[in-house]
């Protein structure tokens, strides 16, 4: 019985190893990786600020903002997190090392000291937009390439743009008609 189970386990493997030579799997290119690392950095850059903002903002309505931070890092850091896993799933290595994020974001600088609720709401929404910018700026070439990835693009870009509506709307007044 020993040696039935053996040559079948052998002729399983066998098969398993021809049908993974015939199926090689989504490999993406070295533009679709390098678009994607540089929406990665961008959204890390953009839960780190988040963060920062969080932690240092004072002035009117700074519990609320200081709570509405918190959604926007955790969007951030949740898409992050997405657009790393697809990098290694089309074939890529990500990199969010500080030194890397610090050197290629395009947000901008958040700064160290306090700041002030109305401040912070500028700053961060224009951050947020540049992020988004990022996503827009990469969606066709990698759409071009692997709808899948730009089916991702577009849940952040989603997200992103609510955060942003959301957020800046701290500053916003109705206007009368």
């Amino acid at each position: 019985m020993t040696d039935t189970l053996s040559v079948d386990a052998a002729q399983a493997t066998t098969a398993a190893a021809d049908v993974a030579a015939d199926v090689k799997g989504f490999h993406g290119s070295s533009r679709l990786v390098g678009n994607l690392q540089k929406v990665l950095v961008d959204l890390t850059a953009l839960h780190l600020n988040g963060k920062q903002a969080h932690w240092n903002i004072v002035g009117r309505n700074w519990r609320d903002l200081h709570l509405q931070l918190d959604e926007l890092v955790d969007a951030a850091r949740e898409s992050s997190d997405t657009i790393a896993e697809r990098i290694r799933a089309v074939g890529g290595v990500p990199d969010a090392r500080p030194e890397t994020v610090a050197a290629t974001h395009t947000l901008g600088d958040f700064g160290g000291d306090l700041i002030d609720t109305a401040a912070a709401v500028d700053t961060i929404v224009v951050q947020v937009r540049r992020a988004v910018n990022t996503l827009r700026v990469v969606h066709d070439p990698v759409d071009a390439e692997d709808p899948t990835t730009a089916d991702l693009l577009h849940t952040v870009i989603h997200e992103l743009e609510k955060q942003a509506w959301m957020i800046g709307s701290e500053l916003a007044t109705a206007s009368r008609a």
